[in-house]
C-alpha cells in the first residue's frame, strides 16, 4: 500500500509525517544537481520523471518490506508542472513534454497512482506564520507555492473523481487508519490516467 500527503510548502505535511509516520517515510527529497539544470526542453524533462521515478521505486521497496509506505509528496509530482503551466510560469511546451514523459513512465510501471491521498488545503497567513517558525527547511519559492495551491487543490479535486473517493481532504490528527484504505486496481491503469489529465480545465 502506497500513501501520499501533500498541500503546499509549510502546510505541515513533513511534521505530521515525522510525527505518524518515521518508520514508513519516503522523504520529500530532490536531486543535489537540479539548479544546474536548464528549465525548458526534453532532457530537462525527463531528468525530473526519472528523478519521481526513484522515488516511486524507493516507495515500492519500503512496501514490499513493510506492507506500506507514506510519502511526503507525490512522486509522480506532475501537479507541479501543471499548476506552473496555469500561472503561466511555464510555457505548455515544457507542460507537455513533462506530461509525455510521465505518462511514458506510467506506461512502464516506473510511476503509478497510489492507494490514497491525503491533501492539506491550508490558509496562505497561516502556511506563512508556519514557514517563519520553521527553519529547518529552505522555502525559497514559498510564494510561489502559495499561488500553486489553487491548481494543486483543482488537480487532487479532479484525481479523486477518477479514483472514485482516494483522494481525502485534510491530514488525520491521530495518524491513519490503515483499514479504511483498500488497494489501488488503477496503480497503472493507462486509460485512468489518459481520462485523468483529459478531465483537467486550462483555465
Amino acid at each position: 500500500m502506497i500513501i501520499v500527503i501533500e498541500g503546499i510548502s509549510a502546510a505541515g505535511k513533513t511534521t505530521w509525517c515525522r510525527e505518524h509516520a518515521q518508520s514508513h517515510l519516503i522523504r520529500e527529497s530532490y536531486p543535489a544537481d537540479r539548479r544546474e539544470q536548464p528549465e525548458t526542453g526534453l532532457a530537462t524533462a525527463l531528468y525530473w520523471t526519472n528523478w519521481n521515478a526513484k522515488r516511486w521505486g524507493d516507495a515500492l521497496a519500503m512496501e514490499e518490506a513493510t506492507g506500506h509506505a507514506i510519502c511526503d509528496t507525490d512522486p509522480q509530482k506532475l501537479h507541479y508542472n501543471w499548476g506552473m503551466f496555469q500561472l503561466g510560469v511555464l510555457p505548455e511546451s515544457q507542460w507537455r513534454l513533462q506530461l509525455e514523459t510521465c505518462r511514458a513512465a506510467f506506461a512502464e510501471k516506473r510511476l503509478g497512482f497510489a492507494d490514497a491521498y491525503f491533501v492539506k488545503a491550508i490558509d496562505p497567513a497561516i502556511a506563512r506564520q508556519q514557514r517563519d517558525g520553521d527553519r529547518s527547511k529552505s522555502r525559497d519559492r514559498f510564494d510561489l507555492n502559495v499561488q500553486l495551491q489553487p491548481s494543486l487543490l483543482r488537480w487532487y479535486t479532479r484525481m479523486g473523481e477518477i479514483l472514485a473517493g482516494r483522494v481525502r481532504w485534510g491530514l488525520p490528527e491521530t495518524g491513519l487508519s490503515l483499514g479504511s484504505i483498500t488497494t489501488n486496481p488503477l496503480r497503472y491503469d493507462i486509460s485512468a490516467f489518459d481520462a485523468f489529465i483529459a478531465s483537467l480545465d486550462y483555465g
